[in-house]
């Protein structure tokens, strides 16, 4: 066991957030730990919940973010294992497709800022290819009628994010762990420097040897920690829309990222698009102007969006750290950990996040692909280095 473990008793783990960060930790940790989770809302329902569920480590890569693209590739590589673990656990199939996505180029100004992305790819190895616009109207056949190709990612998948969140509280509940929604945590207890559980906004103290911070965009509204140990994490809002297809005769069947938007087909004939990346604090609406923003740039890419109906709208908030890479790790107390940070790779993240966290926790082991996201990279003693 690890550090923070003293006896031989199984320890006790508060996990703080319930989306599908905390919940996989929850899953993984639950076999060896007493754990409760505890969430402010409905378990799953912040940006959890208004996630596309793209796993995108490929054509998200940026030049500068070489460790996030390594931990992404290394969480890419366990969903299918991740997936098939989770319907037999919950019985729940999370639609892992693999289709691959379709980065499109509407003109040839989108073609040469691909072309210059495609360069950077492949000094990393990236699996990308360029599709002339035949090969790529060969694949989807209701894009637009001009088009110059698209940037093809076949190891760019997609998930349900909301049946992930039902199967990871499935799975975690089926563990022996603890849900407890509509509960939020008001501080994390410290006593002698170490923290020893959390304080509820009921007044009531939940006692834990362990404590998780998991909260997501809330996670730097945690009271309890020191000024350096608050995480650096803001809410970046996003709008996003529900489109209803056939579900027998799709208008596509890739995701589609287009300039201005993605598009991303769900098995029973939703279509998802989203989404718009405003500094707005934790603001819920959905404004006029998001929303044509969004559609537009889905009817430049496929016009035929616009005979759909629209199903649902709905804002999320992407926990976005600093340098908009999860931070992950031990806190500056005992017994604190922090899982949170993850901006727009909170689902492609969920599996390497979960084993790697548990790791630590469990047996004090750091995995290699997880070092470079210590909250101490945002500390001036160690930017100075």
């Amino acid at each position: 066991m690890s550090r923070t473990d003293h006896s031989n008793r199984r320890p006790s783990v508060a996990i703080i957030g319930a989306g599908v960060v905390g919940l996989g930790i929850a899953w993984r940790l639950a076999g060896r730990a007493a754990v409760t989770v505890f969430d402010r809302g409905k378990a799953g329902s912040g940006a959890s919940h208004a996630a596309a569920g793209m796993l995108a480590a490929c054509c998200e890569a940026e030049p500068g973010e070489e460790a996030l693209i390594a931990l992404g590739r290394e969480s890419q590589a366990r969903w299918p294992a991740f997936a098939e673990e989770l319907l037999r656990t919950s019985g729940i199939d999370v639609e892992l497709r693999r289709e691959g996505i379709l980065h499109l180029a509407l003109t040839a100004d989108d073609q040469a800022e691909i072309a210059q992305r495609l360069e950077f790819h492949r000094r990393l190895d990236l699996p990308l290819e360029w599709l002339s616009a035949a090969a790529t109207r060969a694949r989807e056949p209701h894009l637009a009628g001009k088009i110059a190709g698209a940037l093809f990612s076949p190891e760019d998948h997609q998930v349900d994010n909301r049946k992930l969140v039902q199967a990871l509280r499935v799975a975690a509940e089926a563990a022996g762990a603890t849900i407890c929604e509509h509960r939020p945590v008001k501080e994390i207890v410290v006593q002698g420097g170490r923290a020893k559980g959390v304080l509820l906004q009921d007044q009531t103290v939940a006692a834990a040897d362990i404590v998780v911070l998991a909260a997501g965009a809330w996670s730097r509204g945690i009271a309890g920690l020191p000024p350096d140990g608050r995480p650096p994490v803001r809410p970046l809002k996003g709008q996003m829309l529900t489109l209803r297809m056939d579900a027998a005769a799709p208008l596509i069947s890739h995701v589609v990222w287009a300039p201005g938007a993605y598009m991303v087909p769900r098995r029973d004939g939703r279509l998802i698009v989203g989404a718009t990346v405003e500094e707005k604090g934790f603001d819920e609406t959905i404004t006029a102007g998001g929303v044509l923003a969004l559609l537009e740039a889905a009817w430049r890419a496929v016009p035929a969006v616009e005979e759909l109906p629209i199903e649902e709208m709905c804002v999320g908030h992407r926990p976005g750290s600093r340098d908009d890479a999860p931070i992950l790790g031990r806190g500056p107390l005992e017994g604190l950990f922090y899982a949170t940070g993850h901006h727009r790779n909170g689902i492609l993240l969920a599996p390497v996040t979960a084993d790697a966290m548990a790791r630590l926790i469990l047996d004090d082991m750091v995995e290699p692909a997880m070092k470079p996201f210590c909250l101490e990279r945002f500390l001036p003693a160690h930017a100075a280095e």
